[in-house]
């Protein structure tokens, strides 16, 4: 009976042991081996850089290397969809910003991924500040100039955009919608086209990544009026909102964050959550993100970055509809 009782106490024991694997104790275990960051845009963008810095502070404290795997293509939505069809297991994340995760949903009548149901939030990462700039020629220093202005002769001034249905786009149709005019939209193929129309003066106004924009700013080829943001940035501290300038209730944040997908456990949510803020904390890497991209470190809870998901999707649904911007 006792030698009975022991095999029964021993086979118990091996059981719970067993479960245990598949429960928290796993989740304290990962990573066991190498995780894959998903970048749906190629290397050497802003998104690849600061992807770059986070992947290699991950793979120092953990001791798992993080690689990143560049998989641009269809706005984003190649490696976003990647990302959507991976395994649940926390082998596999991603990057995502304000376009693929919050604006095409309304764009495109197909989109192979559904941002509201296949993914699970990890954190919202950084803000990447985009300012309203014209080109010198326009009699314009601020955002009630411009607006007067453009009153003044319907129809006749222009903007661009980096493509029809992008987030420079729409943020531009929001402008206009909230005030009450009537410029024209000449897309471009790509940033760097866009940008060097506006220096060659065939557009008149645009919606511009700031960091990119200070060396023209500097130099005289391009005035800027104001930050698209719903706060001023540290990069031009002085600069107001458009919001503070004379368009109450505009408001424009570009943004990317970190996801993973449907299914993943959240015991690893919230490893890699705990893991990405720690990181966006040090006071090293944010000032390399700041100076050195652009971008402006956040770090926040799962629950706040799809809070902002989902707020975001419902606002620009809406001024892709007024717009009728379509891509499909």
């Amino acid at each position: 009976m006792r030698r009975r009782t022991t095999l029964f106490t021993l086979a118990s024991a091996a059981l719970a042991a067993a479960a245990g694997l598949c429960t928290p104790a796993r989740a304290q275990a990962y990573p066991i081996r190498p995780i894959r960051l998903v970048v749906p845009y190629p290397p050497g963008s802003g998104t690849d850089i600061v992807a770059r810095l986070l992947a290699q502070q991950i793979t120092e404290n953990w001791g798992q290397q993080v690689i990143v795997d560049n998989k641009p293509g269809a706005g984003a939505i190649v490696g976003v969809e990647a990302v959507a069809r991976a395994a649940p297991d926390g082998y596999t994340i991603g990057i995502g910003d304000t376009g693929p995760l919050a604006i095409n949903p309304a764009l495109y009548n197909k989109l192979p991924y559904n941002p509201a149901t296949d993914f699970v939030a990890i954190t919202h990462v950084a803000n990447l500040p985009f300012v309203l700039v014209v080109h010198p020629s326009l009699p314009v220093t601020t955002v009630p100039e411009l607006i007067a202005l453009a009153k003044s002769q319907p129809g006749k001034l222009n903007y661009a955009s980096v493509g029809n249905g992008s987030a420079v786009h729409l943020a531009s149709e929001l402008f206009k919608r909230l005030a009450g005019i009537d410029i024209v939209h000449i897309p471009y193929k790509g940033s760097a086209p866009a940008l060097a129309g506006l220096l060659a003066g065939e557009v008149s106004l645009m919606f511009v990544n700031l960091f990119s924009s200070i060396p023209h700013l500097q130099a005289g080829r391009l005035r800027v009026l104001a930050v698209a943001s719903p706060t001023r940035t540290a990069l031009l501290p002085d600069l107001p909102t458009i919001a503070e300038a004379g368009l109450p209730g505009y408001a424009f944040l570009a943004w990317f964050g970190i996801i993973a997908p449907a299914g993943t456990p959240e015991p690893i949510i919230d490893k890699l959550n705990g893991e990405f803020r720690r990181i966006l904390a040090l006071p090293d890497v944010r000032d390399r993100m700041l100076n050195q991209g652009g971008t402006e470190p956040v770090g926040s809870t799962s629950a706040e970055f799809a809070d902002l998901m989902q707020s975001d999707m419902a606002k620009w649904a809406k001024i892709v509809k007024e717009s009728g911007a379509r891509v499909d």
